[in-house]
């Protein structure tokens, strides 16, 4: 069996199958066997899970995650690799690849059609920089019945997922990430261990879907206009940046808000916690319901 994390076994398999890595796809193909089972081991599987894999490019990490899960579900777009995995992915029957682009897949619905499992699974990728986060997003808007993703992903991206209040990574996605999911950023993976090279270190996430949300708040919708309102210019305090995102409400109905929410006026979004944001965001419930342009006030979800 070819060694996926062996440099020149991988580069000789390409070579067999005419296969080039597109960069419009963001292919850079693992070839570190350590971190492989890094990642692995972060995911904390055992016979009774599922495991989906999005991009499973040679199957490195495919063949790892079905060495210790019960079953493996790969969504992969390119279907050029589709030769190379039936290779590669040879004798493992209880791994099923499936050609799709994974923004468009309804994943419950391909989990149950390869593997009849109708519970939570966990997923496992190693996300293409180009769509990280509107593919990050889009699975946990979906509502899909994912309990744990552990994801590799640009280290910039991995660090503004994971961080806290008050530093310059922490921003609208992180708020939106953690409102549903307990983040943490596990390992830095450098990019020598990648074929081709990438430009930039990539680090591993692990996201632990909530059974509820972090916060509670009266509007979802309104919830993230606030956080999007409040990054959408840093620079600009509370009472400025919230000006502009609600503005059905006067000047002085979001001094008095932020007032009532006991958060001073002249901060700035980055300095905020998410039961902040849940504060401002249940005073601003409150307000609306007296404002005569109320119902503009909702709209817009949680897109980031």
């Amino acid at each position: 069996m070819t060694d996926l994390a062996a440099p020149s076994a991988v580069r000789k398999l390409m070579e067999r199958h005419s296969f080039h890595c597109r960069k419009s796809m963001g292919q850079n193909f693992l070839t570190d066997a350590n971190i492989v089972d890094k990642i692995i081991s972060s995911a904390m599987l055992d016979k009774g899970d599922t495991v989906v894999e999005i991009g499973p490019g040679l199957g490195v990490i495919t063949r790892a995650a079905a060495g210790r899960a019960g079953s493996v579900v790969s969504l992969e777009l390119d279907r050029n690799l589709l030769p190379i995995l039936k290779e590669t992915l040879q004798g493992l029957d209880n791994v099923h690849v499936v050609a799709g682009d994974a923004m468009e897949v309804d994943i419950d619905k391909a989990v149950i059609s390869c593997t009849g499992h109708k519970g939570p699974y966990k997923l496992i990728a190693n996300l293409p920089y180009y769509i990280t986060t509107p593919l990050i997003m889009h699975l946990i808007k979906s509502r899909f019945n994912i309990s744990l993703f552990v994801i590799m992903v640009q280290q910039e991206v991995a660090e503004r997922l994971a961080a806290p209040p008050g530093g310059k990574e922490y921003g609208a996605l992180s708020v939106a990430v953690q409102f549903y999911t307990e983040a943490a950023l596990l390992f830095r993976v450098p990019r020598t261990v990648f074929m081709p090279r990438p430009e930039v270190d990539s680090a591993v996430v692990r996201l632990a879907m909530r059974s509820k949300p972090a916060v509670d708040v009266p509007d979802e919708e309104l919830f993230f206009r606030i956080v999007r309102g409040a990054f959408g210019q840093r620079r600009k305090t509370l009472l400025n940046a919230l000006s502009s995102a609600l503005d059905c409400l006067t000047r002085d109905n979001i001094r008095n808000m932020l007032e009532d929410a006991g958060i001073d006026s002249g901060r700035r979004g980055e300095t905020l916690s998410l039961p902040e944001f849940a504060e401002i965001t249940r005073q601003a419930h409150a307000c609306a319901g007296t404002a005569e342009n109320s119902p503009a006030l909702g709209g817009g979800g949680f897109d980031i």
